[in-house]
């Protein structure tokens, strides 16, 4: 990679708008967990696709990186270059606007820096559901959503980001656009480009735009919190609210009891929803069609797990403010381990039939290393499992600066070995690199070198990150 240099950065005022060059400020160079501090030769934020074509030739032509930028909020290092010539940052937050709705066809298209709140927001006014939601759906931006294959709560009725999209607008390195903004749900027309640059962190290309797929809102919805002996047990009574609501599952949430003590301790204004927190717990979200009650479900599945011995207690949002309270206890978890600020964290995916053994042996495991607080919690529907490591109450995460990275390998070693994946829902970026080296398999590593060299040639997209 070059430098940027006069000659560039005279060039680039040339082919963007007076608006389009940002101060660089440390929002773009900062990333959630403080690993590592970005650089920047500039900061730049076209207004549209030409200017986004336009960047991108020219970065091409000079050999200078990019850096695709989003909301920022990502968890493995995607957006921040902290090694290098300093690259261009290509921020999309200008590009925000939601194109159309078509309600009827239950399609929205929307610019790469829409929010995923607007975009919430602009599906409910049509009566319809965008279901994709994250914690940091206030901030996080649909194109980051996608180059991530974001997943979040609801993946287990609606899927991975891959699954709610139909069609994309995509700059290439060298500045063509492939105009596959299709609202199709059929279209065999030779290989699937979308789902290349889903998940690929924009390292193949830069999402611009995208047709969305929206669903019906529920008729009835029905959120509960219910206590459980263990891993296990929640596992049965997911396998039991399926029999019960079977598509009406919409999110089943695993929770220990460290994430509302956590919530205590840095978030004391979050209300936690029993007197005294049990050591596991899931939060239960249904949407019910027209005739169904959801309240009436729910305290349904709750007396056969009493009776199956699966549950000891158990509370149903009786209202949509307490509802939205029992989602808050959930979705503040993040903020909370971020506040007491974590040893390692692992975004782990397990099949569901080995997740209560992982959690047993990952513990025992650990507390042979020494004193660590552990806050399992996680998308149980999909056997993606949040593992994150703490200190001992009363000490700082740098006392144990010399054992992050091998808390990390066992970790992973242990995902592998049970047939796991080291990244479940947030990617590779950075921070996963060796990872990825490591666990993955070697003819599909050299397919996806092979792949980046056909895309990008010249490796101007996103240096370092996905292949190093």
């Amino acid at each position: 990679m070059q430098a940027l240099n006069d000659s560039f950065l005279g060039a680039l005022q040339g082919v963007v708008d007076a608006r389009a060059l940002r101060p660089v400020s440390a929002r773009y160079l900062e990333e959630p967990r403080g690993r590592w501090q970005g650089q920047a030769g500039a900061v730049v934020a076209p207004a549209d696709v030409g200017q986004v074509s336009a960047v991108l030739a020219l970065c091409n032509a000079h050999g200078v990186g990019v850096v695709p930028y989003g909301g920022g909020t990502g968890l493995v290092g995607g957006q921040v270059m902290p090694d290098g010539p300093a690259p261009l940052i290509l921020s999309l937050e200008r590009m925000n606007a939601i194109r159309a709705v078509y309600p009827e066809e239950n399609v929205l298209v929307a610019e790469a820096g829409a929010i995923l709140q607007d975009i919430h927001t602009a599906a409910e006014a049509e009566n319809r559901l965008f279901p994709l939601s994250i914690a940091a759906k206030g901030s996080a931006r649909i194109g980051g959503n996608l180059a991530t294959n974001a997943g979040g709560v609801n993946v287990l009725r609606y899927g991975n980001a891959r699954d709610l999209c139909l069609g994309l607008e995509v700059v290439l390195a060298d500045g063509r656009v492939i105009n596959g903004l299709t609202r199709l749900r059929k279209d065999n027309t030779g290989y699937d480009l979308r789902n290349l640059m889903i998940g690929s962190e924009g390292t193949l290309g830069v999402i611009t735009a995208a047709a969305l797929k929206l669903f019906a809102q529920p008729a009835d919805t029905g959120t509960a919190l219910m206590a459980v002996g263990s891993p296990s047990d929640a596992l049965a009574l997911l396998a039991m609210a399926r029999a019960h609501v079977g598509e009406g599952l919409s999110a089943f949430e695993l929770m220990h009891r460290t994430g509302p003590e956590f919530l205590a301790e840095k978030l004391p204004d979050v209300r936690l929803p029993f007197a005294d927190i049990p050591e596991w717990f899931v939060l239960i979200d249904l949407g019910l069609p027209r005739g169904l009650k959801a309240t009436d479900a729910l305290e349904a599945l709750f007396a056969a797990a009493f009776e199956a011995g699966l549950v000891q207690d158990g509370v149903i949002a009786q209202s949509e403010a307490q509802r939205h309270a029992f989602w808050e206890v959930r979705e503040q978890i993040p903020e909370a381990n971020r506040r007491v600020g974590s040893i390692s964290s692992h975004d782990i995916s397990l099949p569901l039939g080995g997740v209560a053994e992982f959690i047993a042996r990952g513990t025992e495991m650990l507390a042979a290393m020494g004193d660590m607080r552990v806050n399992c919690f996680g998308h149980l529907g999909d056997g993606n499992l949040h593992y994150n490591v703490f200190p001992a109450v009363g000490r700082d995460k740098g006392q144990y600066e010399n054992l992050r990275e091998a808390i990390q390998e066992k970790v992973h070693d242990l995902v592998h070995a049970m047939g796991g994946s080291v990244s479940a829902e947030h990617g590779i970026g950075r921070l996963k690199v060796g990872d990825l080296q490591r666990y993955g398999d070697p003819v599909k590593l050299a397919m996806m070198r092979q792949i980046k060299a056909v895309f990008d040639p010249n490796g101007i997209l996103n240096p370092g990150a996905v292949l190093g």
